[in-house]
């Protein structure tokens, strides 16, 4: 199978953004942040390999990757 492209909408940015954000705030410390964008980006990478890993949601042809507590919806 060939390697999909990965491309995120700038809302995905914009949250993503918000996430790391707010988790440098809280811990007063970047570590968290960027041990969970690190994890974002390697589940997300995934994806490229094999795109219907992540769970199906009641809309048609949207799926959801679980990411540590969060779901990124594809």
């Amino acid at each position: 199978m060939e390697k999909l492209k990965i491309v995120w909408s700038d809302v995905a940015n914009e949250k993503l953004e918000e996430i790391l954000f707010f988790y440098f705030i809280r811990n007063e410390s970047d570590t968290y942040s960027k041990k969970l964008f690190k994890k974002f980006m390697q589940d997300i990478r995934l994806l490229s390999h094999a795109p219907n890993i992540g769970i199906a949601t009641k809309r048609k042809n949207i799926r959801g990757l679980i990411v540590e507590d969060f779901i990124v919806y594809y």
